[in-house]
C-alpha cells in the first residue's frame, strides 16, 4: 500500500470532523460513563465493515444510481436519529445523572451499529474515497484492496472514537457531582439528535 500514510492521515482527519457518529459516542460516554462510550465506539466501527463490503462489491453503485432507494435509506436514518432525540427529551426528567437507569451495553452497541448502517452517506463516501488509494494494476484485486483499506479505516475509527468515549466518560464523572446537569444533558442531547436527523433528511 504505497499511499498508506496518506490514507491513514486523511482517514483520521475525516474521523475527527464533527458528525452524527462521534457526537453520539460523546453523548453515550457523558450520560453513561466510559464503558458505554467505548461500546458505542465499537458499534460505529463495526458498522463500517458493512459499508466497506457494499463498496467493494459494487452494491453501493447500484444504491447511488437509484434515487428512490437512496431517499428511503436516508429518510430511515433521519427518522432513527429523530426518534432517539425524542426519547431523550421525553425522558421522565430524572433530576440526577447518577439516578438515571443506564441502558445495557448490548443495547448501546446495537443502536450504534444500526445508526451507522442507516447512514447511506457513509456508503457513498466509501465508494468515492477508497478507490483513490487503489492500484488497478496491482498484484491484488481491486476488491481485496478496498477491503483492506476499509479495515484500516475501521481500526483508526475505533481508536479515535474510543478516545472520544474515554474523554466523555471523564466529563460524565464531573456531571455526576453536579446532579442537575443530567436533566439538561438529556434535553441538549435530544435536541442535537433531532437537529442532526432533520439535517440529514433535508440534505441533498
Amino acid at each position: 500500500m504505497p499511499n498508506f500514510l496518506l490514507f491513514l492521515a486523511t482517514s483520521i482527519t475525516i474521523t475527527l470532523a464533527p458528525g452524527p457518529d462521534n457526537l453520539q459516542v460523546l453523548a453515550r460516554g457523558i450520560s453513561q460513563g466510559r464503558a458505554a462510550g467505548l461500546v458505542a465506539a465499537l458499534g460505529f466501527a463495526a458498522g463500517i465493515t458493512f459499508h466497506t463490503t457494499l463498496a467493494a462489491l459494487g452494491v453501493a453503485a447500484l444504491l447511488r444510481s437509484s434515487p428512490v432507494a437512496f431517499e428511503v435509506v436516508k429518510l430511515a436514518g433521519a427518522a432513527y436519529l429523530v426518534w432517539i432525540g425524542i426519547k431523550a427529551i421525553r425522558s421522565k426528567g430524572l433530576a440526577t445523572a447518577h439516578e438515571r437507569p443506564p441502558q445495557p451495553l448490548m443495547t448501546v452497541f446495537r443502536q450504534s451499529v444500526v445508526g451507522n448502517l442507516l447512514n447511506p452517506k457513509v456508503t457513498l463516501f466509501f465508494v468515492v474515497f477508497l478507490p483513490q488509494f487503489v492500484k488497478p494494476q496491482g498484484t491484488q484485486s481491486v476488491t481485496v484492496q478496498m477491503l483492506e483499506l476499509g479495515v484500516l479505516f475501521m481500526l483508526q475509527t475505533l481508536v479515535v472514537f474510543s478516545l472520544f468515549g474515554v474523554c466523555a466518560g471523564v466529563i460524565g464523572g464531573w456531571l455526576k457531582r453536579r446532579p442537575r446537569a443530567g436533566v439538561w444533558l438529556d434535553r441538549l442531547a435530544g435536541a442535537t439528535f433531532i437537529a442532526i436527523g432533520i439535517k440529514v433528511a433535508l440534505r441533498d
